[in-house]
């Protein structure tokens, strides 16, 4: 048997990785674009169905074209913004931004500081953030908010579509909703999710759950409220809540943190069109 030397094998294991690595970069390459597309046609499919438009894969793309007649990209001031389109926001970087504004805003809160000081001196310490610095660093951050919207022309009644990203249990949680004219009257919603307890918090991608949030309000008396995801279940004439999925109940509780955290982030422009 021959034996080959170790500075043989060294440079030969070398060899192949670097080959090995190489194709699996051309094998990534050539299928990004399959990927990306796919990506698309399923928001495609979720931003149909939040208006209650039947597709599949197949004709998703047609039927988009034909009811979707705009999208575009704004901020938090419900301004439009140049250079972005809708479907290239990427909302796992937005929510990102709601929770550096949410831990930016805990700092206004007072908070004990050293704490074997305290004990020694029998006194407690706080110290209070600048608020004013505070809401300088959230006005940046709200700056860079991107949110996109989409619009849906059907039957001759306007619909505005939002994407929402949030966290579940074990993972990511996301979806559509979309408002009647009036931009406070859900007209749909489409949830899905990456790893959700099946039976439990997965329920949450059910037509039956979704179904729940259709006819909800988001503002009352001009104020924004948003949509409660309730434990032991909701009030049928209560327009501003929905039951919680038995056994689901962090899962329905980041879907409550997710419609509010994001919806809010429309209040203004909602308000603006209302207005």
């Amino acid at each position: 048997m021959k034996k080959f030397s170790n500075l043989y094998i060294f440079i030969f294991s070398a060899v192949m990785v670097t080959v090995v690595a190489a194709l699996l970069s051309v094998v990534a390459m050539k299928l990004k674009p399959f990927q990306e597309k796919n990506i698309k046609l399923e928001a495609m499919q979720n931003i149909l169905t939040s208006v209650q438009v039947e597709n599949n894969k197949k004709n998703a793309e047609s039927l988009f074209n034909k009811y979707i007649t705009d999208s575009y990209v704004i901020n938090t001031d419900g301004k439009k913004l140049g250079g972005v389109t809708a479907f290239n926001v990427d909302m796992k970087k937005e929510v990102a931004k709601i929770d550096e504004i949410k831990k930016l805003e805990n700092l206004v809160r007072e908070r004990r500081v050293s704490p074997f000081k305290n004990y020694i001196s029998g006194f407690i310490h706080f110290k209070t953030a600048d608020k004013q610095s505070v809401k300088s660093q959230v006005g940046k951050v709200n700056s860079n908010r991107q949110l996109p919207v989409f619009i849906c022309e059907k039957e001759g009644n306007t619909y505005y579509i939002v994407p929402l990203r949030g966290k579940g249990l074990w993972g990511p949680i996301w979806g559509y909703m979309s408002f009647e004219n009036d931009l406070n009257t859900v007209y749909g919603a489409v949830f899905d999710h990456k790893s959700e307890t099946p039976g439990l918090g997965a329920e949450i991608k059910e037509s039956w759950f979704q179904e729940n949030f259709r006819g909800k309000k988001i503002f009352k008396d001009g104020e924004f409220k948003s949509i409660e995801v309730a434990k032991g279940g909701a009030d049928d004439t209560d327009q501003y809540a929905v039951d919680a999925i038995s056994g689901g109940t962090i899962t329905s509780k980041g879907l409550e943190s997710m419609i509010h955290d994001c919806l809010k982030s429309y209040s203004t422009y909602f308000e603006t069109l209302r207005n």
